[in-house]
């Protein structure tokens, strides 16, 4: 079944109407381009010139679904009804036909109608004017410019500045997609943030507060219950009071209270304390000068995490926390005794080693976390977290 062809245009329909309609008034009053005596005039008469008429009203329907169509059929009519005595009608059609063909043709067409046109204007001005010698002769090219030249070189210039509107607000959705890009990967960024603090905050006082808790339901001693409902409480009410400095920080400062400081390296060894209270047998080995603030946290946070996987996963012995400033970075390793067991004594998701490798990566450091083999071989083996944390210029710009 062969497809159904466009409808025309509404404002198509209207220009045909309105130049067949004119036309016909022009024809009913006798009015014509040229007189009956000119001997260009070939068909004489009010009837001849009908039929361009009519065949250029019906191209003006074809406008815009075919332009390049109704501009030949067009020029064909143009031509027969230079042999008649001519309508203004069919002429005005003619025009609004070539300014359609480079306004809605293919960008191949509207680049070569101009160029085509104006070489015709160009001819008509010099061929006549070289074989007769009148200065009348210089009014064809003259005609040819108006009629065809003009119309043409006035479309390419609307496509032009239409294609220019058309690349402004393509450029404008991309930059909105793009701005709208950039606020979801912050968001998910803040997202990730948030989720890494609030992983560090409570996991290793609710590490504690589970193993602890299983202790005291596991033994009947009244004395080691109560040293471990000791240690629930002291984690519990440090898990509230870091709750409560996270919640202050994303709170929007409203009113004249401050969020808390932000975890620094000197809390380290407030850090380990905690970790001795809960049961860790924590050595720390620190030394550094000057660390930038988003290192520190970074640093603090490793150490945090570290000593909470230790506190779940690690077997009986030495943990040992070391810092070191070295070569414009700060080195940082923890090692805890691992004997290769996959059941932990708290239930864990595997977030920390993510979070941890995240805040390196987020200041273009390394990290590194796995088991190895202890100096001792009766000690059995060892887990050791590695971090190396830039403080150099460049890493310290990128930071803010």
């Amino acid at each position: 079944m062969a497809p159904r062809p466009p409808r025309p245009h509404r404002f198509d329909v209207w220009a045909a109407l309105a130049g067949l309609l004119g036309g016909l008034l022009l024809w009913g009053f006798g009015l014509g381009v040229r007189r009956a005596d000119d001997p260009i005039v070939l068909l004489d008469g009010p009837w001849p010139l009908l039929l361009p008429l009519f065949v250029m009203a019906g191209c003006e329907l074809l406008r815009r679904s075919a332009p390049r169509t109704a501009l030949l059929v067009g020029t064909l009519a143009l031509a027969a009804d230079t042999l008649t005595r001519g309508s203004i009608a069919t002429i005005v059609m003619y025009t609004d036909l070539m300014y359609a063909a480079v306004l809605y043709g293919p960008p191949r067409s509207a680049r070569r109608i101009p160029r085509i046109t104006g070489l015709l204007s160009v001819a008509g001005v010099l061929v006549p004017y070289a074989v007769w010698r009148v200065p009348e002769a210089l009014l064809i090219g003259f005609a040819v410019g108006v009629i065809a030249f003009g119309p043409a070189s006035t479309g390419l210039i609307v496509r032009n500045h239409r294609d220019a509107a058309e690349a402004a607000r393509l450029r404008a959705e991309q930059t909105a997609l793009l701005a709208e890009t950039d606020r979801t990967q912050a968001v998910a960024a803040e997202r990730s943030r948030m989720a890494r603090e609030l992983h560090d905050v409570v996991a290793n006082h609710l590490s504690a507060i589970a193993i602890h808790s299983t202790a005291a339901l596991s033994l009947d001693d009244p004395g080691t219950s109560k040293e471990a409902l000791t240690v629930i409480r002291e984690n519990s009410v440090q898990g509230l009071s870091e709750m409560r400095r996270l919640i202050g920080i994303l709170r929007d400062g409203a009113g004249d209270r401050e969020p808390a400081a932000t975890p620094t390296l000197d809390g380290l060894g407030a850090l380990v304390e905690g970790a001795r209270a809960n049961g860790l047998d924590v050595t720390l080995d620190a030394a550094y000068g000057s660390v930038p603030a988003p290192v520190e946290l970074a640093a603090y946070r490793i150490v945090q995490e570290s000593l909470t996987n230790a506190l779940k996963h690690a077997s009986p012995g030495e943990v040992t926390v070391w810092l070191r400033e070295r070569d414009d970075a700060l080195e940082l390793r923890v090692t805890s005794p691992h004997d290769g067991r996959d059941a932990p004594r708290a239930p864990g998701s595997g977030a920390g080693l993510v979070g941890m490798r995240e805040r390196a990566a987020l200041l273009h450091g390394t990290f590194d976390a796995g088991p190895a083999d202890a100096p001792d071989p009766a000690d059995g083996g060892l887990w050791v977290v590695r971090a190396s944390l830039p403080l150099t210029d460049t890493a310290r710009g990128e930071i803010r």
